[in-house]
Formats: C-alpha cells, sequence, structure tokens
C-alpha cells in the first residue's frame, strides 16, 4: 500500500473503506472497514482467491489452494462510496498466484503495451438497462417470471418519458455522480423500462472501473427505490435487446494528440489497422466479452446486434463503428458487448486485438455501412458460449496476449456456466414441443 493512502484517507474525510475487486462477472467482492482497521489490515493485505475460480452461482469450477492470498491495493483507484457518508471505495488486486487469471489484472498488461509503444488509452462505456417495477421479494415469489414493468409506456429517445421520469432519471444520475462515475448523457432508450447512460471517457483502467462501478451503483440505486435494474442482454421477447457499447481512442504519450483524428475528417490509417487487428481476434476471443448464456440470446436472426465483426463509418448495424473526426473526439466504437459484459475483459480483448493490428500492419476489410445485423462479412461470431469457449480455449492469438493461464482458466468458467443451463427447458419449449 502506498504510504501515501492513510493521508488521502484523511484529507477526504472517509472514516469507511470499501476494499474489494471485480471478479469474474464483473460483481464487486469486497470487505467494509473502519480507515483504523483498513490500515491494519493493509499491513499484510490478503482476500480469499475463490473469486477467481467461482462461476454466475457462486459455484466453484475449479482451481484451488483456496486461500487468503495476497493482494495490491490500487490507491490510484481510491473514490467516493455514494451509498453511505464519509466511505470511499479502492480496489485490491490478487499479486499471487491468482494474478493471472483476474481481468483486471490482464487489461493492466495491454495498457502497459500500449504505453510501450508510446500510446495512451481513452475509453468510456455506454449502458442500456432495464428497470423493472419489481424487488428482490416479489422477483422469488413470482419464480422470476414475468417481472412487472417498469416505465411500461417509454418509446425510444421519448421527451414525454424524459419530461413524466425526470426525478427517476436526475436521481439516477446523482447516484453515479456520488460514486464517481462521469456521466455524459442519460435518456431512455428503446422499450419499456429501458434508460441509457453514457459514461464519461476516462484514461486507462479508470473506464473500466467506472464501468463496473456504474453496474454496482445502478443496481443498488434500483432496490433502494423498490425497483430491479436488470442488465441481462435480453430479458425475453417483450423487451429489447440490450448492450454495453465500449469507445476508445489513442493519444500520443508525449503530446496527447488523438492519434485516430484526421484532418480531412475520415477513418485514418491507424485507426484502420486497428480494426484489422480486431477483425482478426474477436472471433476467436469473443468469449470475453460475452461471458453468459444470456449474452448469445441477443445474437438470435433478426435482432440489432451484428452476427460478424464488419465495420462501418458512423452506421448502427456493424460490430466496429468508427466516428472519425478531425478533432478529439475521433474514436471507435465497440458495439458487440452485452450490457453484462466483464467490463476489463472486454477492453482488454478491444485493445489487445487492435494493438496486435497496428503492430502487425494488418489491412482492415472495406467498410459497409448498407451491412444489416444479420449480414455476415468474414468470420461468423460463436453462435453460443460453449462455441466461444472453445475457440477461446484454442485460440494462439488470446493464449499469447493474454496468458495461458488466464484464458484456461476463463474458457473454463465459460464451459461451466453453458453446462449449468444446458438441460434448462423454457415455457416456450414445452408450449411448442409438449404436445407433439
Amino acid at each position: 500500500m502506498s504510504s501515501g493512502l492513510d493521508g488521502k484517507l484523511q484529507k477526504l474525510g472517509y472514516d469507511i473503506v470499501h476494499v474489494g475487486q471485480f471478479d469474474l462477472n464483473g460483481l464487486f467482492r469486497e470487505r467494509r472497514l473502519r480507515r483504523d482497521q483498513f490500515l491494519a489490515w493493509a499491513q499484510d493485505p490478503r482476500f480469499a482467491n475463490v473469486i477467481a475460480h467461482w462461476g454466475a452461482g457462486e459455484n466453484l469450477f475449479g482451481g484451488g489452494p483456496y486461500i487468503s492470498e495476497e493482494v495490491d491495493i490500487d490507491d490510484t483507484s481510491l473514490r467516493q462510496f455514494g451509498f453511505e457518508e464519509k466511505s470511499c471505495a479502492v480496489i485490491m488486486d490478487f499479486s499471487g498466484f491468482s494474478a493471472d487469471y483476474m481481468p483486471r489484472n490482464v487489461l493492466k498488461k495491454q495498457i502497459q503495451r500500449a504505453a510501450d509503444m508510446g500510446y495512451e488509452v481513452d475509453a468510456a462505456f455506454e449502458f442500456e438497462a432495464i428497470f423493472l417495477d419489481e424487488t428482490s421479494d416479489s422477483l422469488r415469489a413470482a419464480g422470476f417470471a414475468h417481472p412487472a414493468q417498469f416505465a411500461a409506456d417509454n418509446k425510444c429517445w421519448s421527451g414525454t418519458t424524459a419530461a413524466e421520469k425526470a426525478e427517476f432519471v436526475t436521481a439516477w444520475e446523482q447516484a453515479l455522480l456520488a460514486h464517481g462515475i462521469d456521466v455524459f448523457s442519460v435518456a431512455g432508450e428503446l422499450g419499456p423500462g429501458c434508460f441509457e447512460a453514457t459514461l464519461g471517457k476516462a484514461t486507462g483502467l479508470k473506464a473500466a472501473d467506472d464501468a463496473s462501478f456504474f453496474r454496482l451503483a445502478s443496481r443498488a440505486f434500483a432496490r433502494q427505490r423498490g425497483l430491479t435494474a436488470c442488465f441481462m442482454p435480453s430479458l425475453g421477447p417483450d423487451y429489447p435487446g440490450i448492450g454495453g457499447h465500449m469507445t476508445l481512442s489513442l493519444k500520443d504519450k508525449k503530446s496527447g494528440e488523438n492519434l485516430f483524428s484526421s484532418t480531412n475528417g475520415s477513418t485514418n490509417a491507424l485507426a484502420c489497422q486497428f480494426i484489422a487487428g480486431m477483425t482478426k481476434i474477436v472471433p476467436e476471443a469473443f468469449a470475453l466479452c460475452a461471458h453468459t448464456v444470456n449474452a448469445y440470446r441477443r445474437f438470435a436472426p433478426g435482432t440489432w446486434a451484428p452476427k460478424s465483426v464488419g465495420w462501418s463509418e458512423w452506421a448502427f448495424t456493424t460490430a466496429v463503428r468508427s466516428a472519425p473526426a478531425s478533432n478529439d473526439s475521433a474514436r471507435l466504437e465497440f458495439r458487440l458487448p452485452g450490457t453484462d459484459c466483464n467490463t476489463h475483459a472486454t477492453m482488454a480483448l478491444m485493445l489487445g486485438a487492435g494493438l496486435d493490428g497496428i503492430e502487425q500492419d494488418l489491412i482492415a476489410t472495406e467498410p459497409n455501412e448498407h451491412a444489416g445485423p444479420d449480414d455476415v462479412t468474414g468470420t461468423p461470431l460463436p453462435r453460443d458460449l460453449f462455441e466461444a469457449a472453445q475457440r477461446l480455449r484454442a485460440s494462439a492469438d488470446a493464449t499469447r496476449l493474454f496468458g495461458e493461464a488466464f484464458v484456461t482458466n476463463f474458457a473454463t468458467f465459460c464451459e461451466e456456466e453453458f453446462k449449468s443451463l444446458a438441460r434448462e427447458v423454457s415455457d416456450a419449449e414445452r408450449r411448442r414441443y409438449l404436445e407433439g
């Protein structure tokens, strides 16, 4: 721990410290400590390493030995904890043998790789969420079937929703800001209860940290109001598929210049190389941005989600949307991740693949702004989580970029998650097949 962290806590008036780390599902696993107790614990900080081998149901899928393993405290991650007075959150990362399994550590290596190439990384996430008129008790009482809608009359970008739900939207935004998350905009989106928050850009790890804390803050905010914030990419036929789009740009480390900008306002050569790297590697390592069974429901035929890694300028129907400019706003948008994505793994995937494209001087495919979501250009994406896990496990590029230990563990995590639901039968299947 940095010797300056105690001084920061006192200067900022934080009496309570929530210290934790994001697991493979992106859930913040924490300890709540008073400041003096935190400082005492931080002399030899440790945390249960089972979270490196937990599935979504908190079931162990491998690994061991299961011990309290040493961690490093990232004092640069210190931020306000918006739901408790005089409290803060700070992130710790495993520093022992489990370090290689954790997505945040994998992202750190790709950010350092970018730095070694002379780049800084700016990024931001844009999340859709569906708010439901349900509490944790009411969901369980109904067996999670047919959840009650909130803002059932919402229309996409509706000014009526903005007016009617102004208090709700304002309070949600304030909850995010109170958690140290920069918010660019909040608006109603497509479908009942669907709202979208575009986060402000941040440099390096903070972009992925902000995005993960965004879900924590949104879930807690909703529950405090008797609602539920849903981040399932597909909630069912009565709802839209919802995404966790990520934007990224590279800056010159010395000058701060946005290296994706161009004088003529078109996608420049460096951005095209970055896109080419994504086109090559994302289909192999797609599980890193789609690690749940539900994520693949969003890619069903006829949905808005693209089915392969094509690109275009400004079009919403391709996997990579280039937003070129002659100024600092030039960026690339990765539109494949669902709103439940692991933000650190997703950013590592986009950045690692793009840097490969630059290092190898790869050539991008031709842009196609007329491509529809169901048009396949190049390698199709995996059809389900099991296929995605198999591709990830077999990918030499993924192993080279992210490490064998991480790839093997994450692929196993995805395989076990697929198996956990492989025998489940839906009401829709029974309606279709039960009577012959």
